[in-house]
């Protein structure tokens, strides 16, 4: 194997009905966001044109990780955030007990990639070893 090759540890793909967690946030409201959502991320996406889009593709994000992941450990949405760099590329920040279990499986990158389309958002994560 050669020195810059790398192992998939796992893939995960998640996609989301906007107008759903446009309902889940209007019934659950401050509630739902807290439990989810870290404070950037909630300030990201309440200044965006359309708030709803946004929180999708990181639930989105969130639940493709999980999957990529698959059941190893309990972990918390808040255990991961997405970020964007200055250029908008999303990227994967990972804390806690999430951070540690990376950490523990050797996992040295996540790629993320998220899209939407009219009423769906998508994300595709790539846990590298």
């Amino acid at each position: 194997m050669c020195a810059d090759a790398f192992m998939i540890y796992g893939i995960g793909i998640d996609i989301v009905k906007i107008e759903r967690m446009r309902k889940v946030v209007e019934k659950w409201g401050q509630k739902f966001l807290k439990r989810v959502f870290t404070e950037n991320e909630i300030s990201y996406c309440s200044a965006r044109r359309i708030p709803y889009l946004s929180l999708a593709v990181r639930f989105a994000a969130k639940e493709a990780l999980f999957k990529a992941l698959g059941s190893e450990i309990p972990i918390s949405y808040k255990d991961m955030e997405v970020i964007n760099t200055a250029s908008g590329k999303p990227f994967l920040k990972i804390n806690g007990r999430l951070e540690n279990h990376f950490k523990k499986k050797l996992i040295s990158k996540t790629h993320l990639s998220l899209s939407h389309e009219n009423e769906y958002g998508i994300a595709f994560v790539i846990l590298e070893q």
